[in-house]
């Protein structure tokens, strides 16, 4: 499976002429989305989901049940099983990251692709199956460098990528990055915008 990430959270998987995208938000490209057979959106949050993009590209799109689109999408519940594109998926999580005070409270479903490939979208949650490939979330108002790396240890990854760092500035990259690769041993990596593994 050829894994292309994009700016933010947004990544593109393609396997056998099949393509796949995880949260294409507002700050991705929209070449992301050229070509897609299905759209995965792991919550409502416009860094992970850019509706007007989705409604202008009419791919089938897959969210949360509950999730507050202005869109069609079919509805996808916590630990159910589907197709998307052809690739297998398993509906992982359930909410967001709180952030502060609780808030923001929405739905918010990890991914995972072939039983390989793990997108948890605005979470930290570990799945109940071992997983090959971890996409990580680096940096957010609702996350820590040390939980991060404490997320990557325990789900054990064969390799890791960094994910969610739109917001992130040179200096903290390397930072982050740094960090993740010093004290996971987990083969990390991060993917520049529109690099593929």
């Amino acid at each position: 499976m050829k894994i292309t990430k994009y700016t933010h959270a947004c990544v593109r998987l393609e396997h056998e002429g099949r393509v796949l995208v995880i949260d294409p938000g507002i700050w991705s490209e929209p070449s992301a989305l050229i070509g897609a057979d299905a759209v995965l959106i792991t919550h409502e949050h416009a860094d992970h989901a850019d509706v007007l993009r989705l409604l202008g590209a009419g791919i089938e799109v897959y969210a949360p049940l509950a999730a507050e689109l202005a869109l069609p999408y079919t509805a996808v519940r916590v630990g159910e099983d589907f197709t998307a594109a052809g690739f297998r998926v398993r509906a992982a999580c359930g909410r967001h990251a709180p952030i502060y005070g609780g808030r923001p409270d929405c739905v918010n479903l990890g991914y995972l692709v072939e039983g390989t490939l793990y997108h948890p979208g605005d979470s930290l949650h570990i799945p109940n199956e071992p997983v090959e490939t971890l996409l990580v979330p680096l940096q957010a108002s609702w996350l820590k460098t040390a939980e991060v790396i404490d997320f990557v240890r325990a789900v054990a990854p064969e390799r890791a990528f960094g994910i969610h760092d739109g917001q992130v500035n040179a200096r903290g990259l390397a930072s982050v990055n740094g960090w993740l690769g010093q004290e996971t041993r987990h083969r990390y990596r991060w993917l520049a915008p529109q690099e593929s593994a």
